[in-house]
């Protein structure tokens, strides 16, 4: 086996971990209130951008006004009537901008009985892909639990024999140093 038990428990951690986000972001994704939400986010940011062409045409209205020579009430004027000319040649606009407030309207009412069934039909219909994708990440989990067991066991038994080599090594080189130390106590003796 060529990965130690640190790094198979890392890889499981990390498929659980990626798993566990997976199964989340489905969960999200489904949501009711989180779809009504990004519907809503979606509309603001249309009606934000639909808003802010309009009003781009008031501001170069203003900087007209104020580029205008001339008395106060004559750059009044001239400005309404730049604004007023602007709206009437762009009815598309003004229809959008009714739209995208009857739409924020909408959405800040609450739900009818008809969304709320919608909402929980969908969250009925959701619910097995949720309850699947947890099923799939237990099996998963099951799956990695005996191969983690089996190298953690590996690991044992080669640390067991590690420890036991050394300890046979180490009892050989006592008994060479015992050896050498009784020579050198005959050879002092003798001499």
């Amino acid at each position: 086996m060529s990965e130690s038990t640190e790094e198979i428990r890392a890889n499981i951690e990390h498929t659980r971990s990626e798993l566990g986000g997976d199964v989340d972001a489905l969960a999200d994704k489904v949501t009711p209130s989180k779809i009504v939400e990004r519907q809503t986010s979606k509309l603001r940011g249309a009606y934000a951008s639909v808003r802010d062409s309009v009003m781009g045409a008031a501001d170069d209205a203003g900087s007209s006004l104020g580029s205008a020579g001339g008395s106060a009430a004559h750059d009044l004027r001239h400005g309404a009537e730049n604004v007023k000319a602007r709206a009437e040649g762009n009815p598309l606009a003004v229809g959008l901008i009714a739209f995208g407030v009857g739409l924020l309207a909408a959405s800040l009412l609450p739900a009818s009985s008809a969304e709320r069934k919608g909402a929980q039909t969908a969250r009925e219909k959701a619910q097995p892909l949720v309850d699947e994708a947890k099923e799939a990440a237990r099996e998963m989990g099951a799956n990695l639990k005996e191969p983690a067991e089996q190298a953690a066991s590996s690991v044992r038994e080669s640390a067991s024999e590690a420890a036991e080599h050394v300890r046979d090594d180490a009892t050989q080189s006592a008994d060479r140093v015992s050896g050498s130390v009784n020579d050198a106590r005959e050879n002092l003796s003798g001499s």
